[in-house]
């Protein structure tokens, strides 16, 4: 079983940022890849970023270069740094699990947090 807590939404203006973490715990945690997905209204489910507790991180053409995933294995926590934000990235942003590495299908995630919204305005 894992459990995942996000924090760190809010709303800021265009190019602005934010910071969200994720916060893992339960027995199997670490045999996870946790990945980042966020939901527009009206819109499907989308990856953002992923990484594993080794620091392999992999990310969506949208974020790439101004979204930084990061871990603390102290915490045993996951960050997602988000730099130059835009109207666009608003929406509501999930932490996932998965043992598929690699993986950027919410199919494959097995796990999730209840999520943190996270809204731009210009």
């Amino acid at each position: 079983q894992v459990q995942l807590v996000e924090s760190g939404g809010g709303s800021v203006q265009a190019g602005d940022s934010l910071r969200l973490a994720c916060a893992a715990s339960g027995r199997t945690f670490r045999r996870h890849m946790l990945g980042w997905f966020r939901q527009a209204p009206g819109k499907d489910r989308e990856f953002v970023a992923a990484i594993t507790w080794s620091a392999w991180t992999m990310y969506a053409a949208s974020v790439q270069g101004r979204f930084i995933a990061a871990v603390d294995n102290g915490m045993d926590t996951v960050f997602l740094q988000m730099n130059d934000l835009k109207p666009e990235d608003t929406a509501l942003y999930f932490c996932a699990a998965t043992i598929s590495v690699g993986s950027r299908s919410s199919r494959d995630y097995n796990y999730w947090g209840q999520g943190t919204q996270v809204t731009v305005s210009t």
